[in-house]
């Protein structure tokens, strides 16, 4: 996923099409029509129709109709993909989907929408096209390929092979095999290149947008495949892209979407992180180094050797920074990020000024020489700014044995910044399986932009919506609903949510003997067939490892293999275990019998000593809520909700979602969680779960008595 500034698309249009686009006009399809539009959409998957997915249908073609916003909480198995689809192209106007996932962009574009277009058709009588989004870095670059990469050591053009190692290593082996795909893709997009290759090999013939030369000024820019996807994309009428696109597109004010009646968002609980993630900017040792060097050939000696001074010193100053977060630049820091600064812009004018001195690769050089010493101008202006809105913290890294430190900073809060850039324009649909936190959907509407105030009745009554439309004036309030659409998964009856109370509460030493012990039983009870989500890398090694000593299951561990690997060999082997962390919480999808049960070691909350949560934590305090629940727990309850939705994948599953946290049970802010979760039975009855784990093996469904959830 990219961050690139500018946007790319990649569109399955080909010239018939694009003809026909030309003389086929959208259509309105009347809100009445969409569940015979479903139905057909429906039967072209092969799916099986669900009433939630019919209620959120129609749901988004209302908020679409009254210039509204929707929150939409749509369970596993609704099939919200094609819930949104349907209304979207029944609308007529331009849509785009954002998305968290290659995963789901690729369904969409390849499966999803290619079928609901030919089962629409009757009706619509066009075929919307359509067309994936992507920065220009996930393109392959022509020029590189063909011309070779600006060296690293101010030397002009070099062929990347001979710098990663020759032919024969494993890094040139990746190039050329990139550089003879290059002359097979049709596309040039690196998620069309199977198998991959390294994120190494891949940059060294690839360019960001600052890089690129321009198709006006490149050599192979009638041929670039950025620059083709693009003008292909013109014509397309729905869009799929990721959320770092549509970040760049709501917080920076660079057009990188085109314009759209309707934007849906969906994986919508990844939305802040994403966001964040993209206006975060750090000021790291080796960038600074980088831009020295790529400087050196074009920017005069006195900018080159200005920046120099200032890399040694902000090296020096770095090596011995404590961690942590930083209230105000001391004089020393600042003095070194100023030098930075100025040096940078000495080195960005002198590019301009000596522009056309004949040498045949300065183009692509003065390009990446200039990417870099932007963007160390453009970071370090914004730590001496000293925003009130931005968080800074010194981060140190002991990747690859450095130990260096280096200045991070993020905005204190994004929603501010999305209610400004996402709601004014058009309607916008959030949807994802979890969004009601603790029942309720204002907590996650408060952190993308959308003020409890503003929230109008869940259903539609006579009277109680605004004038259509006035959401989108400048100065409007952003109103919006929020609908569960629920699942067509029986919970109580598919599942358990076991927690175990008896155990000691976890501290910060992840040695927690008396929960290996439930572990193993737990394990030993369901025959292997485990997911193991840990809050912490150091607490899913010691529980590998200890399984591997105590159990005869295979344990596979995070960081062991690549996640693709690891996933397929859990699903091919029901008695195998899979231990991980954060990836593994939301990225897991494995119906059957090799997941039935899910642990949970801990309540994942966020490092006491993380900067930006704990910045976000007092920042709520101060202006008179609970810090705790707000952030903390907010951000723990999201994690275990998707956790716990590894479980049931489908109508067939059965299984424990087991927590080994006893505060989910005894502490106040404990119904938070479990109302966070799908509405599984819910016991601390340690030896009902375990006859109901083995139970599970002989038969379809888990032996519990009746209860009500509590």
């Amino acid at each position: 996923m990219t961050n690139d500034s500018e946007s790319q698309l990649a569109a399955p249009l080909d010239d018939e099409a694009a003809e026909a686009a030309e003389v086929e006009e959208p259509v309105a399809v009347p809100r009445s029509r969409i569940p015979d539009l479903l139905h057909a959409a429906v039967a072209a998957v092969g799916g099986v129709e669900r009433p939630g997915q019919l209620r959120m249908a129609e749901a988004v073609a209302d908020a679409v109709d009254h210039g509204e916003h929707l929150l939409v909480q749509a369970g596993t198995g609704t099939g919200k993909s094609l819930a949104y689809l349907v209304p979207a192209l029944a609308h007529g106007d331009r849509v785009v989907v954002a998305t968290a996932t290659l995963a789901l962009q690729r369904q969409l574009v390849e499966r999803d929408l290619p079928r609901t277009v030919e089962a629409l058709h009757p009706v619509l009588r066009r075929r919307p096209l359509f067309a994936m989004l992507k920065g220009r870095s996930n393109y392959v670059c022509l020029h590189r390929v063909n011309e070779g990469t600006p060296s690293e050591e101010g030397e002009g053009l070099f062929d990347a092979v001979d710098a990663l190692g020759g032919p024969t290593g494993k890094l040139g082996k990746d190039v050329l095999r990139l550089r003879d795909w290059a002359e097979e893709t049709e596309t040039g997009d690196r998620d069309d290149m199977s198998p991959g290759v390294s994120d190494k090999a891949w940059a060294q013939l690839a360019v960001t947008s600052k890089e690129c030369l321009g198709a006006t000024r490149c050599a192979y820019g009638q041929e670039c495949f950025a620059e083709k996807a693009r003008e292909r994309a013109k014509l397309a009428d729905v869009v799929v892209t990721n959320h770092a696109m549509l970040a760049i597109d709501a917080i920076e004010g660079a057009p990188v979407l085109p314009e759209h009646g309707l934007l849906i968002v969906d994986e919508a609980h990844e939305l802040v992180n994403r966001v964040t993630g993209a206006a975060t900017a750090e000021l790291t040792v080796g960038a600074v180094n980088r831009a020295v060097k790529r400087a050196a050939r074009l920017a005069n000696e006195k900018a080159v050797d200005a920046l120099q001074a200032a890399a040694e010193n902000y090296h020096g100053l770095m090596e011995t920074a404590q961690p942590g977060r930083v209230e105000e630049l001391p004089e020393y820091l600042a003095y070194a990020v100023t030098a930075i600064r100025d040096a940078s812009r000495q080195v960005i004018t002198s590019l301009g000024e000596t522009r056309d001195k004949g040498l045949s690769d300065e183009d692509a050089v003065r390009k990446q020489a200039m990417a870099s010493a932007e963007t160390l101008h453009e970071t370090a202006d914004r730590l001496l700014e000293g925003s009130e809105y931005d968080v800074v913290w010194i981060e140190r890294s002991d990747r690859y044995g450095l130990g260096t430190a280096s200045l991070r900073v993020a905005p204190l809060s994004v929603s501010g910044l999305l209610r400004e850039g996402l709601y004014k324009e058009r309607s916008v649909v959030l949807t994802s399986a979890t969004l009601k936190l603790g029942g309720d959907f204002n907590g996650v509407a408060g952190s993308v932009g959308l003020p409890k105030e503003a929230r109008l009745p869940d259903e539609r009554t006579p009277g109680d919506n605004p004038e259509p439309g006035l959401s989108f004036e400048e100065d409007a309030v952003p109103y919006w609903r929020g609908i569960d659409v629920g699942s067509p998964f029986k919970y109580p009856k598919q599942g358990i949510l076991y927690v175990a109370k008896h155990l000691a509460d976890p501290g910060r030493d992840p040695e927690r003997p008396d929960m290996l012990d439930e572990l193993e039983e737990l394990i030993g009870a369901a025959g292997g067939r485990t997911l193991g989500l840990f809050s912490s890398m150091r607490g899913a090694q010691a529980a590998a490892e200890a399984m591997r000593e105590r159990l005869d299951h295979r344990v596979l561990l995070q960081g062991e293999d690549t996640l693709g690997e690891l996933i397929r060999e859990f699903a091919s082997d029901a008695t195998t275990c899979l231990f991980g962390t954060l990836s593994l919480w939301q990225g897991v999808d494995v119906p059957g019998s090799a997941c039935q049960l899910v642990v949970m070691d801990r309540i994942p909350f966020p490092r006491p000593d993380d900067p930006l949560m704990s910045a976000r934590q007092k920042d709520v305090e101060q202006h008179g809520g609970n810090g705790f629940m707000a952030v903390a727990a907010t951000h723990a309850a999201l994690l275990m909700a998707q956790g716990a939705g590894r479980l049931v994948r489908a109508s067939e599953d059965r299984g424990v979602v087991a927590v080994l946290d006893p505060r989910v049970e005894t502490k106040r802010y404990g119904g938070f969680f479990r109302s966070s979760m799908p509405e599984f039975w819910y016991t601390t009855d340690r030896n009902q779960v375990r006859r109901s784990l083995a139970a599970i093996d002989a038969s379809a469904e888990p032996v519990r008595p009746v209860a009500k959830r509590g």
